[in-house]
């Protein structure tokens, strides 16, 4: 990996990880990313993950290019919101997320680890095979408890929300 380090989110990431989020496509109208980025500071904030440029000036956000929603409930890992710059793509920033991700998941005693990709992201799907993940025979189902749109129910970050292109770019995971 060149010249990055992959340490925990602090709050002034926030802007930079949303616009990275947004420009990797995966800020869509139904996930907040505000919200979601609130939501997982009240759960294992220390298992939520960017990358550092190392070059960026020190305590400064700007270098963040890439970054990583990460979490266990006791039973399987999971990640989420993997993006990495498009600048960087091809440097080793999302090997080098994973890897963390992993290392702090087994630390923990996590068993497996589990992600979804849009079944029309082959390039992302290949990138994960390549990283040694296979493709579990499963359906992955949903149900939205508490709405992001305006005027959802749980006070944070009403109306900051944007709308980027949902299209999935190679390098990027998608929350479902």
């Amino acid at each position: 990996m060149s010249s990055a380090v992959v340490r925990p989110f602090r709050r002034e990431d926030t802007e930079p990880v949303v616009a990275l989020w947004r420009a990797a496509g995966l800020v869509v109208p139904w996930n907040d990313p505000y919200r979601d980025i609130e939501r997982k500071l009240t759960v294992q904030p220390e298992l939520f993950l960017v990358a550092e440029d190392a070059s960026a000036p020190a305590g400064r956000a700007t270098g963040v290019v890439g970054a990583a929603m990460v979490g266990y409930d006791g039973h399987r890992g999971w990640v989420n919101y993997l993006a990495v710059d498009e600048s960087r793509r091809g440097e080793g920033l999302g090997v080098a997320i994973m890897a963390e991700a992993e290392r702090l998941l087994v630390e923990r005693g996590c068993p497996k680890l589990n992600l979804q990709v849009r079944s029309t992201n082959e390039g992302v799907i290949d990138w994960y095979r390549s990283l040694g993940y296979e493709t579990d025979h499963v359906v992955s189902l949903g149900k939205r408890l508490i709405p992001d749109g305006v005027g959802g129910n749980d006070g944070i970050g009403a109306g900051r929300h944007g709308v980027g292109d949902a299209a999935q770019q190679p390098g990027t995971i998608a929350q479902i």
